[in-house]
């Protein structure tokens, strides 16, 4: 199906208070894309608007939290009440929580799976008639690298991000099976230079901090401003996850003993656990986008991997060229040998 250019569209984001819906949000108002920003915070949302139109952008705050099916619904009327439609709607909403599966407070984790996957249930439900009434549209879920493994202590969220793809997979053979104009585009980030750390629970004594790689947040936004432009079934964001995937699926008694060794250390940090803020059950206003977040990785700009998988052809003929220029050198090499 054909998509409308980004200039055109009408874009729903949940999540959009900070990290990756946020930034998100910005690159689409910079495409020339009309805003619905959804998340529990309405003064997060509320800066946000005022930044995208600052710079010339339209943009709606609708606060919700996904997890309410009523709440959310009626967010998304806030949107079409301003703008008539939505040709896009992006299920990024997400928390986190550190600790041992064995050691987890029963009503965390189910807090935790009422946000990251009945939030992207009840999203989809939302979306997809809307998509419909617009004449088509993109439908973009939010997985994760922990789709496809798992690693210890974030054992529940990684958890919900495998019910993510599993119910994204589903939804969209059915899509397909009915002929609707709606893609399915499940996106799955390695891990990103965002606030995650800091918004999820952490139960344990040590601070949580990103495993490397670690990507810049733009790494993500641009796959799903290219899912919203060019649909697609399934893109990865960082090269690191889509090679912990594939590491994990042919060598897993490997990739086990490997987590069992070294996950746990690798995702926490040198200091004290800071306990001041997380966002599990409540948000209290945190809205920074990107940075303040990792102070042990080195951030990766861009993502090679997403960019060949953007431009296959680009990146095809590159190759040949590449491969053209060795050729024509060893021939070179070769004849001064003769």
């Amino acid at each position: 199906m054909t998509h409308k250019p980004l200039s055109e569209q009408v874009v729903l984001i949940t999540g959009a208070s900070s990290g990756i819906g946020r930034r998100s949000a910005v690159r689409f108002a910079s495409a020339g894309a009309k805003l619905v920003l959804v998340a529990r915070s309405a003064e997060a949302l509320q800066s946000l608007v005022e930044e995208i139109e600052r710079d010339g952008g339209e943009a709606v705050a609708a606060p919700a939290d996904v997890a309410d099916f009523e709440q959310f619904k009626a967010a998304s009327g806030t949107g079409i009440g301003r703008f008539g439609r939505i040709d896009t709607w992006v299920n990024n909403a997400g928390v986190g929580m550190y600790t041992k599966i064995l050691e987890t407070d029963v009503a965390d984790d189910r807090r935790l799976f009422e946000t990251n996957f009945w939030g992207i249930v009840n999203g989809s439900r939302i979306a997809i008639p809307l998509l419909i009434q617009a004449g088509g549209g993109a439908l973009i879920n939010l997985g994760s690298e922990v789709s496809d493994v798992s690693i210890p202590i974030q054992g529940m969220y990684a958890t919900s991000k495998h019910a993510v793809m599993g119910f994204t997979d589903a939804l969209r053979d059915e899509v397909l099976a009915d002929g609707l104009p709606v893609s399915v585009t499940l996106i799955k980030p390695a891990a990103i230079n965002t606030p995650f750390p800091r918004h999820a629970k952490n139960n344990l004594d040590r601070d949580a901090t990103l495993p490397a790689p670690v990507y810049d947040v733009d790494v993500v936004a641009d796959q799903i401003l290219h899912a919203a432009r060019h649909g697609g079934r399934e893109l990865y964001a960082g090269g690191g996850g889509r090679l912990m995937a594939s590491f994990g699926r042919h060598l897993p008694k490997l990739y086990d003993r490997l987590m069992a060794t070294l996950g746990v250390s690798q995702q926490l940090a040198d200091r004290p656990a800071d306990h001041t803020y997380e966002g599990l059950h409540a948000s209290r206003g945190f809205h920074r986008a990107e940075g303040d977040v990792d102070r042990d990785r080195h951030v990766r700009q861009i993502s090679l991997y997403g960019v060949a998988r953007r431009h296959p052809v680009l990146t095809a003929l590159v190759a040949a060229a590449g491969a053209a220029t060795v050729g024509r050198i060893v021939q070179v090499e070769s004849r001064k040998g003769d």
